[in-house]
Protein backbone atom coordinates (compact mmCIF):
# COMPACT_ATOMS: atom_id res chain seq x y z
CA UNK A 1 0.00 0.00 0.00
CA UNK A 2 1.61 3.63 -0.80
CA UNK A 3 1.92 5.82 1.60
CA UNK A 4 -0.47 9.56 1.24
CA UNK A 5 1.71 12.64 1.29
CA UNK A 6 -0.47 16.00 1.58
CA UNK A 7 1.28 18.64 -0.05
CA UNK A 8 0.59 22.69 0.81
CA UNK A 9 -2.61 22.77 2.74
CA UNK A 10 -4.18 20.31 0.85
CA UNK A 11 -5.38 17.93 3.85
CA UNK A 12 -6.46 21.32 5.49
CA UNK A 13 -8.91 21.75 2.67
CA UNK A 14 -10.17 18.41 2.41
CA UNK A 15 -11.19 18.76 6.39
CA UNK A 16 -13.17 21.74 5.16
CA UNK A 17 -15.21 19.41 3.06
CA UNK A 18 -18.56 18.45 3.93
CA UNK A 19 -18.98 15.18 5.70
CA UNK A 20 -20.04 12.73 3.24
CA UNK A 21 -17.56 14.60 0.80
CA UNK A 22 -14.72 14.13 3.36
CA UNK A 23 -15.67 10.48 3.54
CA UNK A 24 -16.36 9.85 0.13
CA UNK A 25 -12.82 11.23 -0.82
CA UNK A 26 -10.91 9.33 1.40
CA UNK A 27 -12.43 6.15 0.27
CA UNK A 28 -10.97 7.19 -3.33
CA UNK A 29 -8.20 7.87 -1.76
CA UNK A 30 -7.75 4.77 -0.33
CA UNK A 31 -8.34 2.87 -3.44
CA UNK A 32 -5.49 4.95 -4.97
CA UNK A 33 -3.46 3.56 -2.49
CA UNK A 34 -4.23 0.40 -2.98
CA UNK A 35 -3.59 0.61 -7.25
CA UNK A 36 -7.28 0.88 -7.94
CA UNK A 37 -9.00 4.02 -10.10
CA UNK A 38 -11.02 5.89 -8.30
CA UNK A 39 -14.73 6.05 -9.45
CA UNK A 40 -14.69 9.50 -11.14
CA UNK A 41 -11.43 10.64 -12.16
CA UNK A 42 -9.86 12.61 -15.06
CA UNK A 43 -6.41 13.59 -15.97
CA UNK A 44 -4.95 16.67 -15.39
CA UNK A 45 -2.09 17.71 -18.18
CA UNK A 46 -2.18 21.26 -18.01
CA UNK A 47 -0.05 20.38 -14.58
CA UNK A 48 2.38 17.31 -15.62
CA UNK A 49 1.93 13.70 -16.42
CA UNK A 50 0.26 11.08 -14.15
CA UNK A 51 -1.67 13.97 -12.47
CA UNK A 52 -5.03 13.46 -11.91
CA UNK A 53 -8.94 15.01 -10.57
CA UNK A 54 -11.15 13.02 -8.45
CA UNK A 55 -14.15 14.33 -8.40
CA UNK A 56 -17.06 13.98 -5.35
CA UNK A 57 -20.61 14.82 -5.49
CA UNK A 58 -22.38 15.12 -2.28
CA UNK A 59 -25.84 16.73 -1.55
CA UNK A 60 -23.85 20.32 -1.17
CA UNK A 61 -21.70 20.58 -4.31
CA UNK A 62 -18.87 19.31 -5.79
CA UNK A 63 -15.55 18.49 -4.27
CA UNK A 64 -12.25 18.06 -6.48
CA UNK A 65 -8.52 16.69 -5.10
CA UNK A 66 -6.05 16.27 -7.24
CA UNK A 67 -3.19 13.93 -7.00
CA UNK A 68 -0.14 12.31 -8.17
CA UNK A 69 0.21 8.34 -7.58
CA UNK A 70 2.69 7.16 -10.71
CA UNK A 71 5.54 6.94 -7.76
CA UNK A 72 6.39 3.61 -6.64
CA UNK A 73 5.76 4.14 -2.87
CA UNK A 74 4.18 7.39 -2.39
CA UNK A 75 0.15 9.07 -3.28
CA UNK A 76 1.06 13.10 -3.30
CA UNK A 77 -2.40 14.97 -2.93
CA UNK A 78 -2.21 18.52 -4.23
CA UNK A 79 -4.82 21.65 -3.27
CA UNK A 80 -7.17 22.06 -6.24
CA UNK A 81 -8.96 25.74 -6.97
CA UNK A 82 -12.17 25.59 -7.31
CA UNK A 83 -14.16 26.93 -10.44
CA UNK A 84 -10.63 27.68 -12.98
CA UNK A 85 -6.93 27.30 -12.39
CA UNK A 86 -4.76 30.36 -11.69
CA UNK A 87 -1.99 30.48 -13.51
CA UNK A 88 0.12 30.82 -10.43
CA UNK A 89 -1.39 27.80 -9.07
CA UNK A 90 -0.88 25.94 -12.19
CA UNK A 91 2.56 27.12 -12.16
CA UNK A 92 3.09 26.09 -8.44
CA UNK A 93 2.09 22.60 -8.88
CA UNK A 94 4.07 22.13 -11.92
CA UNK A 95 7.37 23.22 -10.03
CA UNK A 96 6.32 21.23 -6.97
CA UNK A 97 5.83 17.89 -9.31
CA UNK A 98 9.30 18.45 -10.88
CA UNK A 99 10.41 18.47 -7.41
CA UNK A 100 8.67 15.18 -6.31
CA UNK A 101 10.32 13.50 -9.71
CA UNK A 102 13.65 14.69 -8.73
CA UNK A 103 13.00 13.34 -5.41
CA UNK A 104 11.58 10.24 -6.16
CA UNK A 105 14.36 9.29 -9.22
CA UNK A 106 11.75 9.63 -12.47
CA UNK A 107 12.62 13.07 -13.67
CA UNK A 108 12.97 13.29 -17.48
Amino acid sequence: MKEIKFLGNSLENIQLYSDAAKKRTGYELHKIQHGLKPNNWKPITSVGSGVKEIKVSASDGIYRTIYIAKFKEVVYVFRKKIRKYVRKILNWQRNDLKRLEINNGTST
